[in-house]
């Protein structure tokens, strides 16, 4: 039996000491408690945005109406597929949403026109219902906002694709760069959110690494009338940037040294110096160890060793634990 003198404790409405954190983020927290539970409504909230996510990844794309709002607007589309052949094949085989099916790589082939300075990609990906809402909106403003030079491909509307088949559409088209826009992962804050993945040079066999991103376009986040404006940007001054980094290369005497793009050393070194001054300062602090840097061997792997020939100190663990 309940005790009625003792209630549940709760923390809920205005009462939650973190209420006020939720006017500037969509995250759960501050949600309350009633008990050991999640407060009625923190409960049914958080079904409504697990049935929102669901929704999402299972919507139907609407390729057909983003291709005349498209072609309303002046530019010409190519509808493509890719070889999962149904939303359940998609889900299962992400391995065949990368890949572009043997009639729509023919199709994107015939386009005359090339070679392309940019292909703009609008696909389904994992949350339709953000490419149906935004998709169309997004790539307009992009294109408009180009400078007037640059030879456009046509935009390409794909079906069941994930980000990685932008790679065989520009290699298909000849395109120095690819842009797909694309629905991302549903979350339980966001089931609306577009993703823009940048790639230079696509082609088949690209990685992750060979992409720059940027997400979270919806009207929570980045706004879908502004995004367009800024990725335009963005994509002409990394051309920029990227032509002038190809011909400094090419005046450089050190063939080895013309690709060196985030060498392993490179990518070390910030956590590197990051251990080097958090060592350093948790030395001076305590007593008896001195301001000289502790050994390196407490790192797994002796991953920065200590140099040989300096004088032995206890390893940085043995000291850490003596003073906690």
């Amino acid at each position: 039996m309940k005790d009625a003198s003792n209630p549940p404790v709760t923390t809920e409405g205005a009462d939650h000491p973190l209420k006020r954190l939720r006017e500037f983020t969509e995250a759960r927290i501050g949600l309350g408690r009633y008990g050991a539970g999640l407060p009625t409504a923190a409960s049914l909230d958080f079904a409504e945005a697990h049935a929102r996510a669901r929704d999402a990844v299972h919507s139907s794309f609407e390729a057909q109406v983003i291709a005349v709002t498209l072609e309303e607007a002046g530019y010409e589309t190519i509808a493509v597929e890719s070889r999962a052949q149904d939303r359940a094949t998609y889900l299962r085989r992400p391995d065949l949403g990368r890949k572009l099916s043997d009639r729509s790589r023919e199709r994107a082939a015939a386009i005359p026109g090339g070679p392309f300075d940019l292909v703009v990609v609008v696909a389904d990906g994992l949350s339709a219902t953000a490419v149906n809402a935004h998709g169309a909106a997004v790539a307009t403003g992009l294109l408009a906002a180009l400078p007037g030079d640059w030879n456009v491909a046509p935009v390409v509307v794909a079906t069941g694709a994930r980000v990685a088949l932008s790679d065989p559409i520009g290699e298909a088209l000849d395109a120095k760069i690819a842009l797909i826009l694309i629905g991302e992962r549903p979350g339980l804050s966001a089931a609306n959110s577009l993703g823009a993945y940048l790639t230079f040079g696509p082609r088949t066999g690209r990685s992750d690494a060979d992409r720059n991103c940027v997400s979270n376009i919806r009207p929570g986040g980045l706004r879908p009338e502004i995004a367009g404006k800024k990725l335009a940007g963005l994509i002409v001054r990394a051309a920029e940037a990227r032509t002038v980094r190809h011909a400094a290369e090419g005046r450089c005497r050190r063939p080895d040294r013309r690709r060196r793009l985030w060498p392993a050393a490179d990518r070390l070194r910030p956590f590197q110096s990051l251990q080097t001054v958090w060592r350093r300062r948790f030395s001076e602090s305590l007593p008896g160890t001195g301001a000289a840097r502790p050994a390196g061997d407490d790192l797994p792997g002796g991953l920065f060793p200590q140099p040989r020939g300096k004088s032995a100190r206890p390893p940085f663990e043995a000291v850490l634990r003596q003073h906690i």
